[in-house]
């Protein structure tokens, strides 16, 4: 990251600009730093402007209490204004969770692309799920626990426990644990883990939902249902993709979309 924008409340916020042509900024999911986001930023840049940044607690990015997603919409303003004034987002995950709030909140975006949004409306027993696991993380996180919280939440992603424990053990862990607060960030944008229905009929904007062909079903569900609640929505299968989407993959799809 090698520039600099100050959002609203005072926190320093570091991102890095690559390629020409129609302006992306592309948000991070859980865990994740705009350096995640390089490589498909790489594969936009043909066609263009990719701006991946660090999301605030994360990275060389600061971090101001109280968080909230108000916060997080302004850090995108701040950003959209250094770049230019107007904007397309595109987020996996929970980052994509962030950017339909922020196109439906009358920020100068004129197009959104997300890539499952883990809304679990249709895994069963999603609701309760969601509610432990943030009543469990904000009481690791409250007491210092900050590898607990991320076996928390690599948990919840679904990895089993010898993985969880081999993580524990890799040279990663000690950055994992480094963001560990910013889950709390990412919980709070996923709101109660419901898909957001009245938020996302006020979208204006296109919007298009991509989903894995490889990923659970509940998770292309939950995609295909942000393109028919949106206005101007549509639904994409990337066949043979999982959560973890290869940018070769992605990287088409999303200049199609962006660059037209």
């Amino acid at each position: 990251m090698d520039k600099k924008t100050t959002s609203r409340d005072g926190t320093s916020l570091a991102y890095a600009v690559t390629g020409q042509g129609p302006t992306v900024i592309l948000v991070s999911g859980a865990m994740s730093t705009g350096g995640t986001m390089a490589p498909l930023a790489q594969r936009l840049a043909d066609h263009c402007t990719a701006v991946v940044y660090d999301r605030r607690g994360r990275g060389a990015s600061g971090d101001t209490a109280p968080y909230a997603v108000d916060r997080e919409i302004e850090d995108l303003s701040a950003l959209i204004d250094a770049v230019g004034g107007d904007a397309a987002l595109f987020g996996v995950s929970s980052g994509g969770a962030l950017v339909l709030h922020a196109a439906a909140s009358g920020l100068p975006v004129n197009r959104a692309a997300v890539y499952e949004v883990p809304y679990a409306d249709h895994l069963a027993d999603g609701a309760a799920r969601e509610a432990a696991y943030k009543e469990r993380l904000n009481k690791a996180l409250g007491e210092g626990r900050r590898g607990d919280a991320v076996e928390l939440f690599l948990r919840l992603t679904g990895l089993g426990e010898e993985m969880v424990q081999g993580a524990r053990q890799s040279p990663m862990w000690a950055g994992m644990e480094a963001v560990a607060p910013s889950l709390a960030h990412d919980d709070t944008v996923m709101g109660d883990g419901l898909l957001p229905r009245d938020r996302l009929a006020a979208i204006t904007v296109p919007v298009l939902a991509v989903a894995g062909g490889a990923s659970p079903e509940w998770m292309r569900t939950a995609s295909r249902e942000i393109a028919e609640t949106v206005p101007q929505g549509a639904y994409r299968v990337l066949e043979g993709q999982t959560h973890m989407v290869e940018p070769e993959v992605l990287g088409p799809v999303l200049t199609e979309f962006f660059a037209r």
